[in-house]
């Protein structure tokens, strides 16, 4: 089975010249974890996840408490940062080589990389263009939709 026959055509996305604030702004819309990146010919140019996003307006909340603060002062802190960073190009926060699949490679390349990984989805990318994604719960879906179920008898017990 091919990438192309299970993967997602329609994809969160996001050109490389947008601002941080625009970025929350779709995932918290779309509510996926991972935007595709484009460039301004609409070319792939990489992928920009939330817990990057997260990751950057978090303080070091062991600093905080260890000074003494509480975990309602590290949240303040946290909700200032994210403020300070709303209008910050994402451009840095750009994961630019992420690895990608193509729409004819086999499914199951796909499933040995999302799972040693630890991600959730792969672009598909062709020729620098993006073709969509493939996630782990549209291999899930490929695989279940491959189990032959036994038939019930008239009686409602196994045929075997």
């Amino acid at each position: 089975m091919k990438i192309h026959e299970v993967m997602t055509n329609r994809v969160a996305s996001i050109r490389e010249e947008s601002d941080v604030y625009r970025a929350a702004e779709v995932v918290a819309l779309s509510g996926v974890s991972d935007l595709m990146v484009l460039d301004e010919h609409g070319q792939f140019v990489g992928v920009l996840s939330e817990g990057d996003i997260l990751r950057a307006a978090l303080p070091k909340i062991d600093d905080i408490l260890g000074e003494g603060g509480s975990l309602a002062q590290a949240f303040s802190l946290f909700l200032d940062r994210g403020r300070e960073l709303s209008g910050l190009p994402i451009k840095p926060m750009i994961i630019r080589e992420p690895i990608v699949l193509g729409p004819d490679d086999h499914v199951a390349q796909a499933a040995v990389t999302l799972v040693q990984q630890n991600i959730r989805l792969l672009p598909v990318v062709q020729r620098g263009r993006l073709l969509g994604v493939v996630t782990r719960a549209d291999i899930c879906e490929a695989v279940v939709g491959q189990i032959k179920r036994p038939a019930l008898n008239p009686a409602g017990g196994d045929d075997g």
